[in-house]
C-alpha cells in the first residue's frame, strides 16, 4: 500500500515507515504542497495513493464521494512525528485491512 502524506504531517514519515508501506510519498516530494484538496484527492485516486492526513477535509471528502482515494485520518491532535510512526504501526493491521475492504472509504486512527 503506497501512503501519501499530507502537507499537515512530516516528510519524514516516508523514511521512517518505508519497510511497512514502500512507495508511500509526502505530497512536498511531488510538488504539491501548495495544491488544493480537490487536486491531491485526484493526484491519490489517479496513483493508487491512499492519502494520510490529519486534516478533516480529506475525511469529508471521503464519506461524501467514496474512494479511491481512501483516506487515513490522523486524530493525534498536535503530536510528534515518532507518534504518528507509532501509531501507524501499531495499527499496521488495521490499515491492511481497510485497504481490502471494498466498502470503506476511511479510516480513523488515534
Amino acid at each position: 500500500m503506497k501512503l501519501l502524506f499530507d502537507q499537515n504531517l512530516s516528510s519524514r514519515l516516508v523514511g521512517q515507515l518505508t519497510a511497512e508501506f514502500p512507495g508511500s510519498v509526502h505530497v512536498r516530494d511531488l510538488g504539491l504542497a501548495a495544491a488544493s484538496d480537490p487536486d491531491i484527492w485526484a493526484y491519490a485516486a489517479a496513483n493508487g495513493f491512499v492519502i494520510v492526513s490529519k486534516d478533516t477535509d480529506f475525511q469529508q471528502r471521503a464519506l461524501l464521494y467514496g474512494h479511491p482515494p481512501k483516506v487515513i485520518w490522523v486524530r493525534l491532535g498536535n503530536c510528534s512525528t515518532a507518534a504518528v510512526t507509532v501509531l501507524l504501526g501499531l495499527r499496521l493491521a488495521d490499515i491492511q485491512a481497510f485497504e481490502t475492504d471494498t466498502a470503506a472509504s476511511f479510516l480513523a486512527l488515534s
